[in-house]
């Protein structure tokens, strides 16, 4: 690809060149692309000048090592997929030793209580991993605007937080979740699952249609208990968390208002694969 860099300089030095008076959308991604990433950039494509992509497994957000030495890597596919998107599209591969020099660690960060539960809860420091590699990335690229998939909910508004409180003139864009044929959310990760699995974890995306059912006659804490107990029932699948999130501050709620958006969000550890997903809910009362 002639669009292809690797270092931070020959990415800049190239952006100065060929960028100027031109608007920038970015696709920040850790390979292992599927549609739901191609929509991304087909997003960016549509909306900017220049659109540059960065493919990158960042090691500071995993706080488990065997789930990073098992994230799936697929550089040369990725590279194909992007190709048949547009040649045009920048491709930016840095190796770990350049995005972190020597220090191969966090910054620490106040993202405004959103980071103290469910991913930021089960998985500690995973969130300042993220702020780190995606303040990183915004400063070095420098776009308009920056695309982001709504499966990963919480990140899409620890992301919104990082950019308001930095002041970077950057307007995050938030994409709605592609899914495959039977309803799973697209992620890299599924790929670690068999064809027979895949079937199976539609088990979740499942759940989450129930829960929208369940909520016309139940509380937030009563409907938390239905999900549990259905997982509990099936024993390939270890539920990390079912939560109901108000959309406006994401803090878990224990009534549902009339008229207000919520967010209910799953984590699910199947076959060895953790697998996240989200659906919106609007509590709508008719008198």
């Amino acid at each position: 690809m002639k669009r292809h860099f690797n270092t931070k300089e020959e990415l800049r030095d190239y952006l100065n060149l060929h960028s100027n008076e031109k608007s920038i959308g970015f696709v920040p991604t850790m390979g292992a692309l599927h549609m739901g990433h191609i929509s991304l950039l087909k997003k960016a494509f549509t909306e900017n000048d220049v659109v540059v992509t960065s493919i990158f497994v960042n090691p500071t957000q995993f706080n488990n090592q065997e789930d990073l030495i098992n994230y799936p890597s697929t550089l040369e596919d990725d590279l194909k997929l992007i190709c048949e998107i547009s040649e045009e599209i920048v491709v930016f591969t840095p190796s770990v030793q350049e995005m972190y020099q020597e220090n191969v660690r966090s910054k620490n960060y106040d993202f405004e209580g959103i980071d103290l539960y469910l991913e930021g809860l089960d998985r500690p420091g995973h969130f300042d991993g993220v702020g780190t590699i995606v303040e990183e990335l915004l400063r070095i690229v420098s776009p308009d605007k920056a695309y982001f998939g709504e499966k990963d909910f919480q990140q899409l508004l620890i992301v919104k937080s990082l950019v308001k409180q930095l002041q970077l003139p950057i307007e995050i864009i938030s994409c709605p979740i592609v899914r495959e044929a039977n309803g799973l959310a697209m992620s890299s990760r599924n790929s670690r699952l068999t064809q027979t699995q895949r079937d199976r974890a539609v088990f979740i995306y499942d759940s989450l249609n129930l829960a929208i059912e369940l909520a016309k006659n139940n509380n937030p804490q009563q409907l938390k208990k239905l999900i549990e107990q259905r997982f509990s029932k099936e024993a390939d699948f270890d539920l990390k968390y079912f939560e109901i999130a108000c959309v406006d501050n994401f803090l878990p709620v224990t009534e549902f208002e009339a008229n207000k958006h919520y967010r209910f969000l799953i984590a699910v550890v199947f076959h060895d694969v953790r697998l996240i997903d989200n659906i919106g809910y609007t509590h709508f009362v008719i008198n």
